[in-house]
């Protein structure tokens, strides 16, 4: 991995949220890659229950301060950043009052999912692409990790295809299992074809329940990683159909020369 450029895009983080399958990995691979002469950038949403006093997070000025437009409305774009000093990697959260303030992640307290989950993914997408175009940092892989991440390979495949910054760039995505129950806005399509993203393109978000959410991702990706052992079987059987280079579950143990190889041999070549 020396000299490579890898952009990590996670929905969770330790050690900002509680560890889970998604939070663990999206922490040990840019990791991983770090230790191996790796270049990394690391990318999630700024949630309200992130405590910002603790982690030290700051606003960077000159990143903030455009306005995306989410469903024909303009929504301010903040950036904050943080260290994790044993490990010398910074973290880049993507923030907005609207979408990030309020102090939970994907659910209210009683365990229903917020109903503009869906807004607030589109709005972490092109909040991630607008940041890393300003750094003007050419990554050669972005791995994406979790669902609320789900739809930047589709961005970057689409509403993005014409940036140069990321021309060369391939797109590895970590699926886990399932992670949430019901579905997303049931206009969460019509929202990203506002984008001028062809509806045939992201049939799956018809019904935006997590499997199909991922679909979409694994559609618009060039590589994929099974990084769960229950991923859903209607999920599974749609990537075994797809003609891409797909590494199986490994261990926590064994992943990382596993993952290094993957991303050498297949990811990169």
């Amino acid at each position: 991995m020396n000299g490579k450029k890898i952009l990590f895009v996670s929905s969770e983080l330790v050690p900002y949220l509680p560890e889970n399958e998604v939070s663990l990995m999206s922490y040990e691979t840019p990791r991983m890659v770090n230790s191996n002469g790796g270049q990394i950038r690391i990318f999630m949403p700024r949630y309200g229950n992130i405590n910002e006093r603790r982690h030290q997070l700051h606003e960077v000025i000159r990143l903030s301060g455009m306005n995306l437009v989410i469903n024909d409305i303009d929504m301010p774009l903040i950036i904050k950043v943080a260290s994790i000093p044993r490990e010398r990697i910074q973290v880049y959260f993507i923030d907005n009052d609207e979408y990030f303030k309020r102090k939970a992640t994907f659910t209210d307290a009683e365990g229903t999912l917020f109903p503009d989950n869906d807004q607030r993914a589109i709005f972490f997408a092109k909040g991630v692409v607008e940041t890393v175009k300003k750094l003007n940092w050419s990554p050669d892989i972005i791995h994406v990790h979790g669902w609320m991440a789900s739809l930047l390979p589709l961005y970057l495949k689409k509403y993005y295809a014409d940036e140069p910054l990321f021309n060369a760039s391939k797109i590895v995505t970590s699926v886990y299992g399932k992670s949430f129950e019901g579905e997303l806005d049931s206009d969460m399509i019509k929202k990203v074809a506002f984008d001028g993203i062809a509806e045939e393109s992201i049939a799956p978000l018809k019904t935006p329940t997590y499997n199909n959410l991922l679909k979409v991702a694994v559609d618009h990706s060039d590589a994929i990683i099974l990084a769960a052992e229950d991923i859903p079987e209607d999920l599974q059987s749609h990537i075994s159909n797809l003609e891409k280079p797909v590494l199986p579950y490994v261990t926590l143990q064994e992943f990382e020369e596993a993952y290094a190889n993957f991303y050498n041999t297949e990811v990169l070549n």
